[in-house]
């Protein structure tokens, strides 16, 4: 699921519906005139579709990407990450599931899945998934004699 803004999703329609009209690509001037944006705003959110992989910039020309997953459109920013997190959490505790022996998978092996795994988090984003699966008391971290494990506590 890619999740965005909904000025993001305002220019991403605008770009899709433009795109028929622009077969080579969407002037970038074009768009910018169709919305009422800061030039700031503008190309933030193009740098953000971008990256999200919903559009290519080349020489100053837009070009919507074909998109197989759903996107879903929250109010700001702020909501964004909470639903990135959220989406991470989920695929974090399938890893976990997989990898829980006994009902305890060690730290080391936990956090180097994370880290070089399917998802390739950075060390922020780990620790905060993990924090928050402790806080939200799905995970425990227990310390043992023969080192550190965390504990699913309910899936």
């Amino acid at each position: 699921m890619i999740i965005i803004t909904r000025k993001e999703n305002i220019i991403y329609e605008e770009i899709t519906d433009l795109k028929l009209e622009f077969i080579d690509g969407i002037p970038e001037n074009i768009i910018k005139g169709r919305i009422d944006i800061s030039e700031h705003d503008y190309h933030e959110i193009l740098n953000n579709l971008q990256s999200k992989n919903l559009i290519i910039r080349e020489d100053g020309k837009i070009k919507p990407q074909d998109v197989k997953d759903k996107i879903k459109v929250v109010e700001n920013k702020r909501e964004v990450k909470i639903e990135e997190l959220n989406q991470l959490e989920k695929e974090t505790i399938k890893i976990i599931k997989n990898l829980t022996e006994n009902g305890l998978i060690p730290r080391y092996t936990l956090e180097g899945n994370l880290l070089y795994g399917k998802l390739k988090l950075d060390n922020l984003q780990m620790y905060r998934i993990l924090l928050s699966l402790e806080n939200k008391k799905i995970l425990k971290k227990i310390k043992r004699k023969d080192g550190e494990y965390y504990k699913l506590l309910s899936p």
